[in-house]
């Protein structure tokens, strides 16, 4: 960890004359974005492997037609299709499977007072009048809500709320022009806990504000980052 806390502070160091006291906020951005790269190949993955369980949908509409009265040999036979034409029904999960190790790296060294024995120096850090390594109820607790800190995390909510809404509407139009086409976009008999799943997707990014709100500054800042990032991303691939 104390190595990945010195390439944080050298890439600030480098930022630092232009983005001055917030220039560990803007390393932090940058990994982000270092990472999404990264990922990048297996969100594309993703987009064919969603792209292929959709051409799969006459085929399990047949099987649900022949097994209808039998969820059990339903789902097995879902499977064995899936297994056969090699698509995988989780796929989707990966991207952000492969991030959460960047996440939790950030939460624990912006969580911890000492790094290698010595005083982290990156808690000195802020974003604007926030520091890097408090939280909203530390912003809540100095100066309130609309405080200098506590509108640094207005700012990162608004943004958090504006990408939920944005990936609420595209998720219910796509669930809607599947069952308009036939597609039971959320029918839990195809995969086990697929339709609870799908029930809870086009909600699950208004989750990011709890998030936000509990960790870290930093790692708040890489979840604002990544979901925002999430959000386009997407939209580009299953356009």
């Amino acid at each position: 960890m104390s190595v990945f806390a010195n390439l944080v502070e050298q890439l600030a160091q480098l930022l630092e004359p232009l983005f001055h006291a917030s220039a560990a906020a803007a390393a932090i951005v940058l990994f982000t974005a270092f990472v999404r790269l990264l990922v990048h190949p297996l969100s594309r993955a993703a987009a064919r492997g969603q792209k292929a369980r959709t051409e799969l949908q006459p085929k399990i509409a047949e099987l649900r037609k022949k097994h209808g009265k039998h969820p059990e040999r339903l789902q097995q036979a879902v499977l064995e299709l899936h297994a056969e034409e090699k698509v995988s029904p989780l796929a989707g999960c990966l991207p952000g499977l492969f991030q959460l190790p960047a996440f939790f790296l950030l939460y624990h060294l912006f969580s911890n007072p000492t790094i290698g024995g010595e005083a982290n120096e990156l808690l000195t850090h802020e974003l604007l009048a926030a520091p890097l390594g408090h939280r909203w109820a530390d912003a809540l607790a100095d100066g309130g809500v609309f405080g200098a800190a506590g509108l640094v995390y207005v700012g990162l909510f608004t943004v958090v709320t504006a990408v939920a809404v944005f990936n609420y509407r595209r998720i219910k139009q796509r669930m809607a022009a599947g069952a308009g086409a036939g597609v039971p976009v959320s029918d839990g008999a195809q995969v086990p806990g697929l339709g609870a799943m799908a029930k809870v997707m086009p909600f699950m990014s208004f989750f990011t504000l709890v998030t936000v709100a509990v960790v870290p500054l930093a790692a708040a800042l890489y979840v604002v980052t990544s979901t925002t990032w999430s959000a386009v991303e997407r939209a580009a691939l299953y356009r």
